[in-house]
């Protein structure tokens, strides 16, 4: 009968170091960072998180009207690029399609149901702007670590 206990607390801690280890398993497995996108004339910020299987999602949010927010997921490999479908809050749905840089950057383009996107993923405040297309009449520019869309002077 002393066995069946000393097996017991043998399984029981090995679920619980098991069961413990996941997230910091998944987070290995994972990489978050920043999304700058110039969705339909506005500006946007936010996150994506990628996994090592190519999946992922992503959420982003008006930086002018933080209420508006859109979610989506996506998919990659370095071979092919990658491509994705959001949904905003305000009901634009958007297909988009993306270029790696590194397996934890790069940039896009996508269409939505009212306008087009650009995006960068991964990247800097400043490598940013290089692959981010603002409406006519407006002009990227740095705001600390972010960036604001201002109209032309």
């Amino acid at each position: 009968m002393a066995g069946n206990h000393s097996v017991l607390a043998v399984l029981t801690a090995c679920i619980t170091i098991g069961g413990a280890a996941t997230p910091a398993v998944a987070e290995l497995l994972s990489a978050k960072g920043p999304v700058f996108a110039i969705v339909a004339g506005e500006l946007f910020v936010g996150e994506a998180e990628g996994h090592l299987d190519g999946g992922g999602t992503l959420a982003i949010h008006s930086q002018k009207t933080p209420a508006l927010a859109c979610t989506g997921k996506f998919t990659s490999s370095a071979k092919a690029g990658g491509k994705g479908q959001m949904r905003c809050s305000n009901g634009v749905t958007a297909t988009f399609q993306f270029k790696r840089l590194t397996i934890r950057s790069g940039h896009g383009t996508g269409k939505l149901s009212r306008g087009t996107m650009s995006f960068t993923y991964g990247l800097s405040a400043e490598e940013a702007q290089r692959y981010l297309k603002p409406p006519k009449g407006k002009q990227l520019r740095r705001d600390g670590n972010g960036l604001e869309l201002l109209t032309s002077a």
